[in-house]
């Protein structure tokens, strides 16, 4: 009934899928607020949807860096975790994206610099150049930074845990 009171008053209501996007970020920010509790650790959860993906955000305490981990490995942990609570809610299987006192933020711009760094030494060398190995979320942004630069192309390489980008001269 109140969808229909919205059609009528001329709004629209959010598709099905960024409904869902909004459930899997409030189910997140749940399960996130009760580990921080239970860590007795401080963090401000911000919700969003970006790019057809639910995006949880904690920031603030001062305790936030060890669930960050060397080179990000515990929030790459906490996230598959969340998004098993995720999955265990709503049955569907989440793709959510978790950021932890921005490390992941700042992290995605460290790789597009190196990124557009690699593509600038393989187009003045002509040498393809291969990259230590990485997460799949870093070599999306070295990938989308290297096809920013004409006159290189990049692929991955290898299996996980050891897979890599090489970038290569067009």
């Amino acid at each position: 009934m109140e969808e229909d009171v919205r059609a009528e008053e001329g709004e629209h209501s959010p598709s099905s899928t960024e409904e869902l996007l909004v459930q899997e970020g409030d189910i997140a920010g749940d399960y996130l607020e009760r580990l921080l509790d239970i860590l007795d650790y401080d963090g401000d959860i911000d919700l969003d949807v970006e790019a057809s993906r639910a995006v949880v955000s904690i920031d603030g305490g001062e305790d936030l860096e060890k669930l960050v981990g060397p080179r990000g490995t515990v929030l790459e942990a906490l996230q598959e975790l969340t998004r098993l609570a995720v999955q265990q809610e709503t049955g569907t299987r989440s793709r959510l994206m978790l950021d932890i006192a921005g490390w992941r933020a700042d992290r995605r711009e460290e790789l597009r610099d190196l990124g557009r760094a690699t593509a600038q030494k393989v187009l003045s060398s002509g040498e393809r150049i291969r990259l230590q190995p990485m997460t799949p979320f870093e070599r999306k942004v070295v990938h989308d930074a290297v096809a920013s630069i004409k006159g290189v192309h990049s692929e991955s390489e290898g299996e996980d845990p050891r897979r890599r980008v090489v970038v290569f001269p067009q």
